[in-house]
């Protein structure tokens, strides 16, 4: 009996326990399915969707710390849909920051661009009006006009015309960058050009208009005066803005913070700004591609090491920030000797990895060039209707070669730097001009320039001049600058170029002469 009752206590207590359960669950669904639909309870961040041109291996920058497995691609597909990312409110803020720099920039050089559009206007139309208000006024009483009076109008109709293409090709350029400030050489010119304008100006209304000069030639002398001053002026602009900064003066070393990658240019005598402007243009095509991802593996490598250290408190609380740091420098001092066989270690782990994933990755594309190869010769006997374009054979061997492209990129942390579409465009373009695997290749076994890529991997396009001296300022021997951007900077030295003897040595030509001499007598 009391082992009946006993059982049938416990099946009372669990089968009671089982309903609380379930309905402990069912209560904490429903929560969980009015939270979802209030939005309440859900992180600070904001999901947006990706545009197709994302990364073909779309993950976080977080993700590229952990260690990534050799087989994670066995359950994924070649080719993905939309992927979502997770954008935190800074990034909203520094994003909307920049589109208001933006703005202002943008502001600014059309407001230049205008003024410089009006004075222009109204240099070409000045020796014009000269010639049209005398008749306009006083018609009756000018002299009339011979033929050295005609002949000045053909000469000052060819000059304005050389006046207005030179203008043109020297001034109305699309610009690639905005500057702090403004170009000291072209902004004295303009001052110049304005002078010169109102000083012919005042002077024709006081000794042309008031007493109405009647001499109807040198009224066109004093117009073609002008012309020619402008030419003179856009010489003047030639030699300051152009020839000037042709020979060489000056050797810039432009080190990048992040890797240490450095590269050597000469210039001539620019400003600071304008010199900048020539390191960042030769920057994009001649800097490697930066590539955050490799910078996290030491950074990655460190915390794993620290990670692994255990700190055990046997004195109490009393003293135990004190003496977990000091536990954790001594352990690390221990381990210091072993950290480089460790990183050796690693290191030619890795290699073997990208070895072996390139190796996948040549395989996998040679096969998919050669069935492009029986396609093309599948085509030739069918009819012109039915031909594959290159888009479509581009899109038929991607998925075969996916894999072992995804997994080459993410091994040697390039996946940041392809997109999707943009694979499908560089294959597209090898099927179209017959290039060979290697070609295709070679974009993604070795990083290239900047330019090689989309805009939108370039991870630089805004940057920060900082410097002691004006911008403004001429570049001199010993002077350093710095070129920031969000994530590392272009520190720039600036060497004078060495003043070169260079002697003359004659050199005779009788001193390469010698006379051989053959005795006719030998030795027995």
């Amino acid at each position: 009996m009391d082992t009946e009752s006993t059982y049938s206590g416990y099946s009372y207590y669990s089968s009671h326990s089982k309903k609380s359960h379930r309905q402990g669950e069912r209560t904490r669904e429903r929560h969980k399915s009015h939270r979802n639909k209030d939005g309440r309870g859900s992180e600070k961040s904001v999901t947006i969707q990706a545009p197709p041109g994302e990364s073909l291996l779309a993950n976080d920058s977080t993700q590229t710390e952990e260690v990534q497995d050799d087989n994670w691609g066995e359950t994924t597909t070649a080719i993905t849909g939309t992927s979502e990312h997770s954008i935190s409110q800074e990034d909203i803020a520094r994003i909307g920051k920049d589109l208001e720099d933006s703005v202002g920039l943008d502001c600014r050089r059309h407001l230049s661009l205008a003024l410089a559009a009006l004075l222009g206007l109204l240099v070409f139309l000045t020796p014009v009006a000269f010639l049209l208000l005398p008749p306009a006024l006083w018609r009756a009483e000018l002299e009339p006009c011979g033929p050295i009076c005609e002949g000045l109008f053909i000469s000052m109709a060819f000059k304005l015309l050389i006046l207005l293409v030179g203008t043109w090709a020297l001034f109305f350029r699309r610009p690639r960058a905005t500057v702090p400030r403004l170009f000291v050489f072209r902004a004295l010119l303009l001052v110049l050009v304005f002078l010169c304008v109102v000083s012919y100006w005042l002077f024709f209304g006081v000794r042309i208009l008031d007493p109405r000069d009647r001499s109807y030639q040198g009224i066109v002398q004093y117009a073609v005066s002008l012309v020619d001053t402008l030419l003179f002026i856009h010489y003047l602009a030639i030699v300051l803005l152009e020839l000037r900064q042709l020979q060489p003066a000056f050797t810039l070393q432009v080190l990048r913070s992040s890797d240490g990658e450095a590269r050597f240019y000469s210039l001539g005598h620019l400003s600071i700004q304008r010199a900048a402007l020539v390191v960042l243009e030769n920057y994009y095509k001649d800097f490697s591609i930066y590539n955050p991802n490799l910078l996290t593996a030491s950074k990655f490598r460190t915390a794993k090491h620290m990670a692994g250290l255990k700190v055990y408190d046997v004195d109490g609380p009393a003293n135990s920030t004190t003496g977990q740091s000091r536990a954790m420098i001594a352990a690390a001092a221990r381990r210091r000797d072993s950290s480089h066989n460790q990183l050796y270690y690693e290191e030619a782990e890795h290699e073997r990895r990208v070895k072996k994933r390139r190796a996948r990755l040549v395989v996998a594309v040679e096969e998919a060039f050669l069935h492009i190869q029986r396609l093309q010769a599948e085509e030739q006997q069918k009819a012109p209707g039915e031909v594959m374009d290159p888009r479509e054979a581009a899109q038929a061997i991607f998925p075969s070669m996916a894999r072992a492209l995804q997994k080459y990129l993410r091994t040697t942390r390039q996946q940041h730097c392809h997109s999707m579409e943009g694979i499908l465009q560089h294959l597209t373009f090898c099927i179209t001009h017959s290039m060979t695997p290697k070609a295709f290749l070679e974009r993604y076994l070795s990083a290239g320039p900047t330019l090689q890529y989309d805009r939108d991997r370039w991870l630089a396009t805004q940057w920060r001049l900082v410097s002691e001296e004006a911008v403004t300022s001429g570049l001199r021997n010993g002077m350093v600058f710095v070129l920031k951007c969000l994530d590392f900077s272009l520190v720039v030295s600036v060497k004078e170029m060495p003043f070169t003897v260079l002697s003359e040595e004659f050199l005779d030509p009788k001193a390469h002469k010698f006379v051989l001499r053959l005795q006719s007598e030998t030795s027995v």
